[in-house]
């Protein structure tokens, strides 16, 4: 049953995509108001088929702790989920990506009409600062300008790697970091068919507030979106447990860090 809902979902999911994409094609010539009202219709009808379909529901915590205009977003990033699901509880989003991807047709288009943020990783301190100027420019507009400050998706429990990007725009652009912590990886694994029943639950932590030296920001933002992210991986797993259901042997508890977990 779980393989023929996890293909049921994921033929309909692509499906969905591929619509939606056609249908904001005429977009591209509209203000992007109008594209980001598509974007999010897409984001949501995903969401209906993944808990219509698969089972998998969503709960979201703390949402009042999501300040009105323009800060920086830094999430954690376990699943392609949280790539479109975040749209749906943020007003003007902008996703800082690879600048590779905007190279994509289709995705790249519609990427820039959404005024994402690309970033060159091999850029070092130019990448940076181009980084900064653009999300710069998103956040004094009322954008919100989402980040994953691991820079790719990471296992379920898989040893943090926090890059200094964030440290870098927060320093610079002196606006609240708004933290959140999640455990999609446990119902949406990365590179992985299935999608298990359950809820998903994503956590919007206190927003840090500008103005703290770099260590202590550093230290602070890590330790809030891991302890929560574990808490609530421990969560996921328990309700797993609970209903029988089986993990992969690199997802369960206690499994080792090893390379499986990079990248």
């Amino acid at each position: 049953m779980l393989v023929l809902r996890s293909l049921a979902f994921n033929t309909l999911y692509y499906t969905n995509l591929i619509v939606c994409m056609i249908v904001a094609l005429p977009t591209l010539a509209m203000p992007r108001s109008v594209f980001r009202d598509v974007a999010k219709v897409w984001a949501r009808s995903s969401l209906w088929l993944l808990r219509v379909v698969a089972g998998t529901r969503v709960s979201w915590r703390g949402l009042q702790n999501v300040p009105p205009g323009g800060l920086l977003v830094a999430s954690k990033h376990q699943s392609l989920w949280e790539t479109f699901a975040l749209l749906t509880i943020l007003d003007d989003p902008a996703y800082v990506l690879k600048r590779e991807l905007m190279w994509i047709p289709f995705f790249g288009w519609y990427a820039w009409k959404a005024r994402s943020v690309p970033v060159n990783r091999k850029g070092r301190s130019a990448a940076l600062a181009d980084l900064a100027i653009k999300a710069e420019q998103a956040i004094a507009s009322g954008r919100q300008v989402i980040l994953f400050p691991e820079g790719t998706r990471r296992a379920p429990g898989a040893e943090p790697a926090y890059k200094w990007g964030i440290v870098h725009l927060y320093d610079r652009l002196n606006v609240p970091v708004l933290p959140i912590a999640l455990n999609s990886g446990v119902y949406w694994p990365r590179r992985k068919f299935l999608r298990r029943p359950g809820t998903i639950v994503v956590e919007v932590l206190p927003p840090i507030p500008p103005g703290k030296p770099k260590e202590a920001f550093f230290a602070e933002l890590q330790e809030a979106i891991e302890t929560a992210s574990n808490r609530l991986l421990a969560e996921g797993r328990g309700a797993l447990v609970r209903e029988g259901m089986p993990q992969p042997a690199d997802e369960r508890p206690g499994a080792p860090l090893d390379g499986r977990h990079q990248g």
